[in-house]
């Protein structure tokens, strides 16, 4: 009997130290898996040219297009202008030189900027365009906006984090004030025309908003907050015809901080891995690599707006 209750209590304790590691690595681990991440890109679009015109590729924003943490080829916005040399058979053709043979660059995101500062950098740092010049612009912002500087100092306009709703509603709207000014600046600076493809913000918690299982502050109205930054984002390309969302914020959700619990409506069976980098602000080089291909599943959408046959080179 002795011996049956000490095996019965050793098995117990066991079950116990399973079920414990079990949930830890549940609720904690964030394995980043290995090979190409995101939706499939669809090879037609990029087997003929779009248009013979000048082409600028330009970047604005914070560390997201910026490129941080990736390899100088492996940033979303390099990925988007040309496929490197260690391309997955899969995106093999599917970048922007593919398709805009005359095509130039210039990368203007600065790591760690706010949407305070996107606005004089493009004040400060593009200058108008040639009338010929065609530009397609990718951008991230407000993303900063929110998450500094994680509640070490009172919420303000361009440090967000821990802030109430009713307290945010002011940055919201300056926000929104400064969203449409960066838009109105692009198309001042590109007379020949331009369109904006513009990434919402993404959730780390993956919906959650439990900031503090990321060892980070409690943020209880952190994601109704995102979630009005988000529709300003929203909005903004709906009042205009040459802007376009690329929905980041979906994509990403069930790679974030809990993208091992199979029991949450985020999960992603086919590849539930983390997608961020070690300081959770931005993208590892698989999140990059998901990051350019909803940039080109936009832009091919929306290529008849700039495609020769369609388009003179003035403003649609």
């Amino acid at each position: 009997m002795k011996k049956w209750r000490l095996a019965t209590l050793l098995l117990l304790g066991g079950l116990l130290i399973f079920l414990a590691l079990a949930y830890r690595y549940l609720q904690y681990a964030r394995p980043v898996g290995s090979g190409p991440a995101g939706p499939p890109v669809p090879l037609e679009p990029f087997t003929e040219v779009w248009s013979q015109r000048k082409v600028l590729l330009l970047g604005v924003g914070d560390s997201v297009t910026a490129g941080f943490g990736a390899r100088r080829t492996h940033g979303y916005f390099a990925l988007l202008a040309q496929n490197p040399e260690d391309e997955c058979p899969e995106m093999e053709g599917r970048c922007l030189s593919a398709v805009f043979p005359n095509l130039a660059t210039q990368n203007i995101a600065v790591s760690g900027s706010t949407s305070l500062e996107h606005v004089k950098h493009l004040e400060e740092r593009l200058q108008t365009q040639p009338a010929d010049v065609w530009g397609i612009v990718v951008m991230t912002s407000g993303g900063n906006d929110l998450i500094h500087d994680y509640g070490r100092s009172p919420p303000r306009e361009d440090a967000m984090y821990g802030a109430t709703l009713e307290q945010a509603r002011p940055c919201i709207e300056d926000y929104r004030t400064r969203l449409n000014r960066i838009l109105d600046l692009l198309n001042e600076r590109f007379p020949g025309g331009c369109d904006v493809f513009l990434a919402d913000i993404y959730d780390p918690t993956d919906g959650a908003g439990d900031a503090g299982n990321a060892g980070l502050p409690p943020w209880p109205d952190g994601v109704r907050i995102l979630a009005e930054y988000n529709a300003v984002i929203h909005q903004a390309a709906s009042d205009r015809e040459n802007v376009h969302v690329v929905p980041m914020h979906e994509t990403f959700l069930g790679h974030g901080i809990h993208c091992t619990n199979w029991w949450r409506n985020t999960y992603c069976e086919e590849d539930p891995h983390y997608w961020y980098a070690f300081n959770l602000e931005d993208p590892n080089e698989r999140g990059y690599d998901a990051l350019r291909r909803i940039f080109l599943i936009e832009m091919a959408a929306a290529s008849d707006r700039f495609r020769d046959n369609t388009n003179d080179g003035s403003t649609p």
